[in-house]
């Protein structure tokens, strides 16, 4: 099977190589095979595909489908290459990079951005700062080089979602190479209840790898409500005093104090314009504080505005390690600037660590795994104690080792959440903090604790998701199995979803781990769903909820068959569409991770040393002295 398969992609590599159209084709060896299959992330160090294929044009993409499909060779779909799970990697077929498809087009009289589908969304804002149009916001990512494609199709979670919605909530207009090749054209004005109008539904939240390849994106621009264009932004790390650096004058225990302040902040209802992420930190190297948090501040509003806001909420509490002196900070390092500015310098400088993380020129082992939390106080004050213990724990089962636990609170709700869940195939709308743990190490030899690590981590925190399983799909965990991973990811959105693969996708061709299956391959998993039973009034969590099961969402072969009518909303009718005290919505299920064991190649150290020191970034895109810069900027990405 192994040498039909490996004939079956030589023959594809030919014929695209000998296509007219000049389709650029690389193997393992040259210069931009090596730079396009370079992973920051060593667990996916030995990922090499076939060939890796660039293609610049849209007749290129219908022309690689095509010949690849005709020979059942898998393609791999890359855009930006910033999955967590190593999703936009591969070890076999060809990997298809949309680099050279990065073109991005404002037209302000439709009020309308144009972004092909290997854009990063530096390329994006470097055309709102080239143009100067201050005030003006394209609902796209944190980080500058996240790919255009992975975040929309996953749903999109902005520094401006809360004002705007999720990046895909202002999507106007996809165009994607299905797997018969043809350029589809699908809208937001499209029927719903048409084939056209369910593949735009999907896409918007399920559509990484699923149905095709997108190739562009047109959204809508969006307007910031401050008249003068600004935007009130900040950063600030928070190390809080230990409980041996208190004072005989200290009543309460010093991280005691600390914490009530966090799940005050967790619990507070902002209004729409505030964006304030959060991330918990315990870096093996720091020993002067338990922990730290990085508080990360976006602000559609004025810094008047912003500062009474901020007292108002936490500034209360005037006590050491209280929301007073959270409050003091936040307004002090924050401050208000043109928006091209902020667009330019200011997110850059935010989400810094992550983009050194994201270049392989210094690359360490990462794990991840997500959650999707509402922000009820007695919730949070369970979430926020196992975050401490567990970073405790990390920092004693880890003692001497160089390693890092990260918990990112990301914040989202607000005009997201307006919408029902069925409104597109990204479910968790009413998710507060969409929240994931990483975990970032340099020895290999540290991969088996960490992955154990994480897992009993996970097991703890898992049953405050919504639902007791809710995770989102743009952080990802690699080691659902796929059944698990479609609940797990959409919810009751899976029927539809999968309904929707059978009209575009009867082949099932654009197939991985973690993807969208056929309605009939459904019907073949054994059915293991536990109904929840009546919650006690003393825990907003099920018992069941702490129990491990593993569940599919398959029903019996009538309702999943082709003649059923597709509706959207079948799953996710308003009256019942409601999330329960106990985080659980009426006629669900609950799931467990039903976590499969990971097979990891036994190569030697010689392969992976031979492959890192033969990879040279590009020098526009090199990293090795942002870490002195002073202020950074989107030309020092190279953009």
């Amino acid at each position: 099977m192994a040498k039909i398969e490996r004939m079956a992609e030589e023959l594809v590599i030919d014929l695209l190589k000998a296509d007219k159209t000049s389709i650029p084709v690389f193997l393992p060896g040259e210069t931009e095979y090596e730079r396009s299959v370079a992973n920051a992330n060593l667990l996916y160090r030995f990922t090499r595909p076939a060939c890796v294929v660039q293609p610049k044009t849209v007749g290129h993409v219908q022309t690689i489908v095509k010949e690849a499909k005709a020979r059942n060779v898998p393609i791999t779909i890359k855009c930006g290459g910033h999955s967590y799970a190593g999703f936009s990697t591969t070890d076999k077929g060809i990997s298809l990079d949309l680099l050279n498809m990065n073109r991005v087009k404002i037209d302000v009289q439709s009020n309308t951005v144009t972004l092909q589908g290997g854009a990063l969304w530096g390329h994006a804002y470097k055309q709102l700062v080239n143009n100067r149009m201050d005030g003006f916001i394209i609902n796209g990512g944190r980080c500058p080089t996240v790919g255009v494609g992975g975040f929309l199709l996953g749903g999109g979670l902005g520094p401006f979602t809360r004002s705007f919605g999720m990046g895909c909530d202002t999507l106007k207009e996809i165009t994607i190479v299905t797997a018969d090749g043809n350029k589809v054209i699908v809208k937001d004005t499209d029927n719903p209840d048409l084939p056209k109008g369910k593949l735009f539904w999907a896409l918007c939240g399920a559509g990484g790898g699923n149905f095709g390849v997108v190739v562009e994106f047109k959204m809508y621009l969006q307007k910031l409500s401050n008249k003068d264009g600004s935007v009130v932004a900040g950063r600030y790390t928070w190390f809080p005093k230990s409980d041996k650096e208190g004072t005989k004058k200290t009543k309460d225990k010093l991280m005691d104090k600390f914490m009530d302040t966090m799940n005050d902040f967790y619990a507070t209802r902002w209004p729409d314009q505030v964006t304030i992420d959060t991330s918990w930190i315990c870096d093996l190297k720091e020993t002067s504080s338990e922990l730290a948090v990085r508080f990360l501040v976006y602000y559609d509003g004025t810094k008047k505005d912003f500062d009474k806001l901020i007292v108002d909420k936490l500034g209360a509490d005037k006590a050491e390690n209280g929301g007073g002196e959270l409050a003091e900070q936040l307004t002090r390092r924050t401050m208000s600037e043109k928006s091209t500015r902020f667009l330019h310098e200011t997110l850059v400088s935010q989400w810094s660590e992550e983009t050194i993380k994201a270049f392989p020129t210094d690359p360490t082992f990462k794990l991840y795994a997500s959650f999707v939390f509402k922000n009820d106080l007695e919730r949070i004050k369970k979430i926020t104690s196992i975050i401490r213990e567990e970073m405790a724990m990390f920092k004693s089962r880890f003692a001497g080792e160089s390693g890092l636990l990260q918990v990112t609170w990301i914040h989202s709700g607000g005009k997201a959440s307006r919408k029902d869940r069925s409104a597109s195939a990204f479910r968790w709308r009413d998710g507060v903090y969409q929240t994931y743990i990483m975990l970032d190490w340099k020895e290999k030899w540290m991969e088996g604790e960490m992955r154990a690590f994480l897992k009993a981590f996970k097991d703890k925190l898992r049953p405050f998701s919504i639902m007791s399983r809710a995770a989102f799909i743009n952080f990802p965990d690699a080691v659902l199995s796929s059944a698990t991973a479609e609940r797990t990811y959409y919810g009751n959105n899976t029927k539809n979803l999968r309904l929707v693969k059978q009209q575009w996708d009867p082949d099932n061709f654009f197939r991985w781990k973690q993807g969208i299956k056929l309605p009939q391959t459904a019907e073949k998993t054994p059915t293991k769903a536990k109904r929840r039973s009546k919650t006690s009034a003393a825990s907003p969590i099920p018992a069941e909820a702490f129990n491990a099961f593993n569940m599919s969402p398959g029903a019996s072969s009538a309702s999943l068959g082709v003649g059923n009518a597709f509706n959207i909303n079948a799953l996710g009718a308003p009256e019942r569409d409601y999330d329960r005290r106990d985080g659980l919505v009426d006629g669900d299920a609950v799931s467990s991770d039903d976590e499969s064991p990971v097979n990891e190649q036994e190569l030697t150290d010689e392969l992976a040393t031979q492959q890192w020191e033969t990879f040279t970034l590009p020098p526009a895109r090199s990293l090795m002295n942002l870490g002195s810069r002073g202020v950074l900027g989107l030309t020092d990405l190279g953009f």
